[in-house]
């Protein structure tokens, strides 16, 4: 398959950033998409509202003016990630400025709706929609999204539980359409790998905490890089919804990792008055013993590239200097 014109001849490398609560912000996804991968951010980062249109502006222009300046290689484009849950309140605000902008990607989570998509398609955009398994999927292509982040085991944030291989082969079945995985990807040997297992494209998070653009606490980025697999906990207390976070921010509030108590889902609140009540938990996924420093973002994606290149050479793959089709790697030999 190919991947939709919005992406062709764009990316240097087949990587979609996720966008990351708090942290991503215009720095963040301005570098990324400089870089040559699909840079994103929620728009609920963006407070108050009206913030959101000057992330957008700011975006949009800066990114215009490289392409104008570096017509040979191109910036990738950016994504927003909208929160489709009822709690969700700025849900119609924050879409109308996508609209407005005419945001290339729109990245949905937490619930699949019909009118959403099709406000993005008014004007030529693209959704993804992130889901944890195979019933969610099947919802929100029925509901028109253009393709599926399938969140597997190991993600950061609200992560699901199935492993990449069951979960993409399960998607597989029935769709041929843009696929995502994420799931600890950290490297370049694990882009590569989501391409071999079926995925079209690599969704990377949590590796760009420790960037410098990020919107990041020190300590936070510190923590990333001194943390493994082990260090992640699983828990829906925090938000409602069951996802990976840094045992060591859980002790230094107050709680033990391995007797948290379970939330009700009930209570999710992504409103724009909700209160973070733990805004010192901080989220990761189980690739962040890759990443041993903090770097700017267009480091961290030259280095996947090399180990990308060099993961390639090892398996006797053809070099790949632009990704346009989507093509996984098994039809790339």
């Amino acid at each position: 398959m190919s991947l939709p014109a919005i992406l062709q001849d764009r990316l240097s490398l087949p990587v979609v950033c996720s966008p990351l609560f708090i942290i991503s912000n215009p720095d963040l996804v301005i570098a990324q998409c400089k870089a040559g991968v699909v840079g994103s951010f929620p728009a609920l980062n963006a407070r108050p509202g009206p913030v959101l249109n000057d992330w957008l502006d700011r975006i949009t222009t800066e990114l215009a003016e490289h392409d104008a300046k570096h017509p040979d290689r191109p910036a990738a484009p950016f994504a927003v990630n909208q929160i489709v849950h009822k709690s969700n309140d700025r849900l119609d605000h924050d879409l109308e400025l996508c609209v407005r902008y005419k945001v290339p990607i729109v990245i949905t989570s937490l619930g699949a709706r019909t009118e959403v998509n099709d406000a993005v398609h008014s004007y030529g955009g693209i959704v993804l929609h992130d889901i944890i398994n195979n019933t969610f999927a099947r919802k929100a292509i029925e509901k028109g999204a253009d393709g599926l982040i399938a969140v597997a085991t190991g993600a950061g944030g609200h992560a699901g539980v199935l492993s990449p291989f069951a979960l993409l082969h399960e998607i597989r079945e029935w769709f041929d359409g843009p696929l995502l995985l994420s799931g600890a990807i950290a490297s370049g040997d694990g882009i590569l790998a989501a391409l071999a297992a079926g995925a079209d494209l690599a969704y990377v998070g949590s590796a760009f905490i420790a960037a410098e653009e990020a919107n990041a606490q020190a300590a936070y980025k510190q923590m990333i890089v001194d943390s493994n697999a082990s260090d992640i906990v699983y828990s829906n207390l925090f938000t409602g919804v069951h996802g990976n976070y840094l045992r060591q921010s859980i002790v230094n509030a107050g709680l033990d990792p391995a007797a948290l108590p379970e939330s009700d889902p009930s209570k999710m609140n992504f409103g724009s008055g909700s209160v973070k009540a733990w805004k010192d938990i901080w989220g990761a996924g189980q690739g962040v013993g890759a990443i041993k420093r903090v770097v700017p973002a267009a480091d961290l994606v030259r280095r996947f590239a090399e180990e990308y290149a060099l993961a390639r050479r090892r398996l006797g793959l053809a070099p790949q200097t632009a990704h346009t089709s989507g093509a996984r790697a098994a039809d790339l030999a």
